[in-house]
């Protein structure tokens, strides 16, 4: 049977909420008439989320709860959710409630009425959180990662968004990359778009991100940034900062070789020599590390069939 929605959900820790979750997911869902399946990934949760879910899932065939053997983080939950999805479409939201599934069909409609559009974010233009710890360092991520990026977005961290399969297949989520999945999608080819969508504050359960993420978000972008631009040639990253290293250090043996040779001046205990000289040699290192990395980019650009997890037997 073909699957026409599949929905991934990761959570951890949200036994309070994971019972109203699959109803209200069912609930949007299941009126429209359209196959779908709830792929809802526990990752490694600690309170009971896990056995909830079994339980649920004996009583609603369209649900398949995944449970990661411990706690790998949200890229990696999400991961693992699409590596289990069916379905021709995808829809991504949190588990905390805040995210209302019944937009899950508008965001799947909009897919499906044009075909030139692959992804559809949502944008929490009324965001019900805390404007300290929430709203001003998401606007400052957002901003950084507009601006790293390229790819000009509200609302960067909305968990609400659909996708067509082939540009989930494209992907890869490592590390905390689900924090940049509208620009790695658009890097994979995607059309995106951003519309506005329902936000409610949380009711139960904690958040599980604080104002540490800026500094997080700042980290993953180097990452981002080097991966958009330089992932497949890595040699032009390092090379070309390797030869402005070994053309400084270059310069200045070149003036001490001229002191020496040209006015027989005493070059031996001078600073500048040392300098030049680590220079030199860290320019041939970055150049020798960017080699390095056109290789193993050709050799073992994708680890074909190895997963960076482990399901739950």
């Amino acid at each position: 049977m073909s699957i026409a929605i599949s929905v991934v959900i990761p959570v951890y820790n949200e036994a309070e909420n994971v019972r109203e979750l699959v109803d209200r997911v069912g609930a949007a869902l299941v009126p429209t008439g359209r196959s779908f399946e709830l792929v809802i990934v526990d990752d490694g949760s600690k309170d009971g989320t896990r056995a909830i879910l079994q339980s649920l899932a004996a009583e609603r065939d369209w649900l398949r709860p995944l449970a990661l053997i411990r706690n790998y983080g949200q890229s990696t939950a999400l991961q693992a959710g699409f590596d289990h999805s069916r379905g021709e479409f995808i829809v991504t939201l949190d588990g905390d409630l805040q995210n209302d599934p019944v937009e899950i069909p508008r965001l799947v409609e909009m897919l499906e009425r044009d075909p030139d559009i692959d992804v559809v974010s949502g944008w929490r233009k009324d965001r019900q959180d805390r404007t300290v710890s929430r709203k001003i360092p998401s606007m400052i991520a957002n901003r950084l990662i507009s601006a790293v990026t390229g790819v000009h977005l509200h609302d960067n961290g909305c968990a609400l968004k659909a996708y067509r399969r082939p540009i989930i297949e494209n992907l890869r989520l490592y590390g905390e990359m689900h924090r940049f999945i509208a620009a790695l999608a658009v890097e994979a080819g995607a059309r995106l778009v951003e519309v506005p969508v329902l936000h409610h504050p949380r009711t139960r359960g904690q958040s599980k991100y604080g104002i540490d993420r800026v500094f997080r978000v700042l980290l993953d972008l180097l990452w981002v940034k080097f991966s958009m631009r330089f992932l497949h040639r890595p040699l032009h990253a390092f090379g070309a900062v390797g030869f402005v290293f070994m053309g400084v250090g270059g310069i200045a043996l070149t003036y001490l070789a001229v002191l020496k040779l040209g006015f027989d001046q005493n070059i031996g205990g001078r600073p500048l020599l040392i300098l030049g000289v680590l220079l030199t040699l860290i320019g041939v290192q970055l150049l020798a590390a960017g080699v390095l990395g056109e290789l193993l980019t050709r050799v073992y650009h994708e680890p074909q069939g190895r997963r960076q997890y482990v399901l739950r037997r």
